[in-house]
């Protein structure tokens, strides 16, 4: 799996579509053009996946919870309730309905990389949510100021 780096910025037509940017579609790229799109349980915003990523992240939740389990079961519900989207001729998606609320605010949108998934905000609410980061650099070394790093598996200095 590769890991899809930038943020773009695209507008929102009156359907509900916007041209995906290219820069991340190239990173995106080799799948069907078909994606997975979601409500993230995090923010304000969606969360849009290749199929083969979300079908991966699927599995592995399926790996980790007990469909007996009625918290599991409810948990893998609300995880794996997206819809399918495609991409059009134009290169364009189409934000299904039922989840255009969360991005309709304005027309402005940003695209947001998240490794394996990017995040779809409405501009206003992405900037209002930027600007509430005041500490952000002491929340970060408090979470990974001594965590291992990957090559070494010793504290980060």
């Amino acid at each position: 799996m590769s890991y899809i780096i930038g943020k773009e910025y695209c507008k929102l037509d009156s359907n509900g579509r916007f041209k995906f940017p290219v820069a991340l579609k190239r990173q995106m790229g080799g799948d069907d053009g078909r994606f997975v799109i979601r409500q993230s349980i995090y923010a304000e915003c969606l969360e849009l996946w290749t199929y083969a990523n979300f079908e991966a992240e699927v599995s592995r939740l399926q790996g980790k919870l007990n469909p007996y389990n009625k918290r599991d079961r409810e948990i893998l519900r609300k995880l794996t309730d997206g819809n399918i989207i495609e991409l059009d001729s134009n290169d364009r998606l189409l934000v299904p309905p039922e989840q255009k609320s969360l991005v309709k605010k304005s027309k402005d949108l940003v695209l947001q990389s998240m490794g394996n998934f990017i995040e779809i905000w409405d501009s206003d609410t992405y900037h209002r949510m930027n600007d509430e980061l005041n500490g952000f650099a002491d929340v970060v070394d408090s979470r990974l100021g001594d965590a291992p790093t990957a090559e070494t598996n010793e504290p980060l200095s």
